[in-house]
């Protein structure tokens, strides 16, 4: 039986690292200018052609953002659903990513009305304060409300409060340079830059290690917290560590990509279907990589389906996630009943 679910595990695995190196090809080779399979390994292997700069200044960073921001919505959505005993419970459904909205597209427009352009770490601190206060309201109404159904309404309001004031600023901004800042705040990938992927990346590489390396406490916490104090966690500092980490994912995304819709919902539970378990140990490394294929294939519907014109990718992720969150809130009601 042991063996079987190891073999299960290490397929499992296979199936992901092979659907996300698929995609990986798939989004390098696709867009608005279609390159042939030959001219692209020329370029990556020689930097050199035509388009060298469309490849290596334009699809490389976005592919590499969509990747490393996919899969920390997902891991962000699986320590939330953790944190809440919640099965719905991410960073888009709790407020959190609006909270980060909210902050990076006051501190974009306060720097460009000054005439200054905010830099990539202070747009990560901007959007993990947005995070951590729309996260701290959240707590409080928890300790108010017992019922959860309850305690998600709350924060699809706050969501909701936080998108209509980030939307009164972006749309009575009045700076030409922010004229992408509405794409941003739809949720897009679009005008990443290497520079940005050298910031994310060691952000939430090490956030992710952190995660990791929590895998055990959070399998002891998800059998109840009087388990996991008598196995010895300590759960004041356990539960600040996933606020903390939850938040320092869900606001590098928002810093970068702006919302994305879903994903830190659906993915999570396709990855414990896939798996057949809810083991951290195996759920963590699982959730990044589906969350990365995730976010690529719907970045990759994003910029082609209508090319030369670009959906929001959250638009996107919406249209697939959302049927996953409606199957378990369905699900949960029949098992309830």
């Amino acid at each position: 039986m042991e063996e079987k679910r190891t073999r299960r595990y290490i397929l499992s695995f296979g199936m992901l690292a092979i659907l996300l190196l698929a995609l990986l090809v798939w989004n390098i080779h696709s867009g608005s200018l279609r390159l042939s399979v030959s001219e692209v390994l020329h370029i990556l292997l020689f930097r050199s052609g035509e388009n060298t700069a469309v490849i290596w200044d334009i699809r490389l960073p976005r592919i590499l953002a969509a990747v490393l921001l996919g899969g920390a919505l997902s891991v962000s959505g699986f320590l939330l659903q953790t944190f809440f005993a919640n099965p719905i419970a991410s960073p888009f459904i709790l407020g959190i990513s609006s909270g980060s909205r909210l902050m990076v597209s006051l501190a974009m427009v306060g720097a460009l009305a000054h005439g200054l352009i905010i830099g990539s770490a202070l747009m990560i601190a901007a959007a993990f304060m947005g995070a951590m206060l729309c996260m701290g309201f959240v707590l409080l109404i928890s300790q108010k409300v017992r019922k959860m159904s309850l305690l998600i309404i709350c924060g699809v309001m706050i969501g909701d409060i936080c998108s209509a004031v980030t939307d009164f600023v972006v749309t009575f901004a009045e700076d030409s340079n922010i004229v992408n800042l509405h794409n941003w705040s739809m949720g897009s990938f679009s005008g990443i830059s290497w520079e940005n992927i050298y910031i994310m990346a060691p952000v939430v590489l090490a956030a992710l290690l952190l995660a990791f390396l929590l895998s055990k406490p959070i399998s002891a916490y998800q059998m109840g917290e009087v388990y996991a104090q008598n196995m010895g966690v300590n759960i004041r500092a356990f539960r600040l560590s996933l606020i903390l980490l939850s938040s320092l994912l869900s606001a590098c995304v928002a810093a970068f990509a702006g919302p994305i819709s879903f994903v830190g919902i659906a993915v999570p539970h396709l990855v414990k279907s896939l798996f057949q378990t809810a083991k951290p140990l195996l759920i963590i490394p699982g959730c990044f990589l589906g969350g990365a294929a995730f976010c690529l294939f719907c970045d990759l519907i994003a910029r082609t389906a209508f090319a030369p014109t670009e959906l929001g990718v959250s638009s996107v992720t919406a249209v697939f996630g959302a049927p996953v969150v409606i199957y378990i809130m369905v699900r949960r009601r029949m098992q309830a009943g």
